[in-house]
């Protein structure tokens, strides 16, 4: 018996060696491939409601940049992103008025040249840089306020709030706005403005200029009519006295 185990011995040890190479033989699983490029467009077409927005990314080729500078650079970047809402509240034609380096400028002043996370954004130090920062050597900043459940972005010519996150994943973040954030550079006093203008009063009756207009055209009429009549009773005592000059 114990002749027989001896003589199984070294076929054993063979055997175990044998599993052990071809174990060792077989292909390791493929490691996860690197993500892909990010694509800020596919991100916002995905969200449903930005069709005006991706629009102008496009034309102003500031999507590509974007794409470009994601891959590129260590930093992130963050969009706010406005809907097509926040588009259509905006006065007619206001987009049509700007030339096609305001229309950059505008862009650009949606978009920092940093990654902000939420909570990034409630510590952050305003002015937030834009891509449009410095251009006409103007600020193009904006300026970030809020608590943990509401966090406002003001451009300080109009503000509104983070609607939701459409991506919070470095190094990009998509954050949704409201309504088109207009720089005051471009649409502050004296600049182009998206609001229609209301009819002036006059600070002392309360009427509108535009009545005021049409009551000083009239007037000259009713001054005319008031002369002739002044000038025609003065004739006619004229004939009465001469009249009586000469019965007399």
């Amino acid at each position: 018996m114990a002749t027989t185990r001896l003589a199984l011995a070294p076929l054993l040890l063979i055997a175990a060696v044998l599993l052990s190479t071809k174990a060792t033989a077989q292909p390791a699983a493929p490691a996860p491939g690197p993500a892909g490029p990010i694509n800020l467009t596919a991100i916002l077409e995905k969200g449903g409601q930005f069709t005006t927005f991706i629009h102008l990314l496009n034309i102003t080729q500031i999507g590509s940049q974007v794409n470009i500078q994601l891959n590129s650079s260590s930093e992130g970047m963050t969009v706010f992103a406005p809907t097509d809402n926040a588009f259509q509240n905006l006065k007619p034609g206001t987009l049509n008025k700007l030339s096609s380096d305001e229309q950059v400028k505008l862009i650009l002043y949606h978009v920092s040249p940093k990654y902000y996370s939420m909570d990034d954004l409630l510590s952050v130090s305003n002015p937030v840089r834009t891509q449009a920062s410095g251009r006409d050597n103007g600020v193009y900043g904006l300026n970030i306020t809020g608590q943990t459940n509401q966090i406002n972005v003001s451009t300080g010519y109009v503000e509104t709030r983070i609607s939701n996150a459409l991506r919070q994943q470095r190094p990009l973040a998509v954050y949704v706005v409201d309504m088109v954030l207009l720089p005051g550079e471009m649409f502050g006093e004296h600049k182009l403005s998206p609001i229609a203008p209301a009819p002036k009063k006059s600070p002392s009756s309360g009427v509108s200029d535009d009545e005021s207009t049409k009551k000083a055209a009239a007037s000259p009429s009713d001054k005319s009519s008031s002369g002739e009549k002044k000038t025609g009773l003065g004739f006619g005592l004229g004939l009465v006295v001469l009249c009586l000059k000469f019965l007399f």
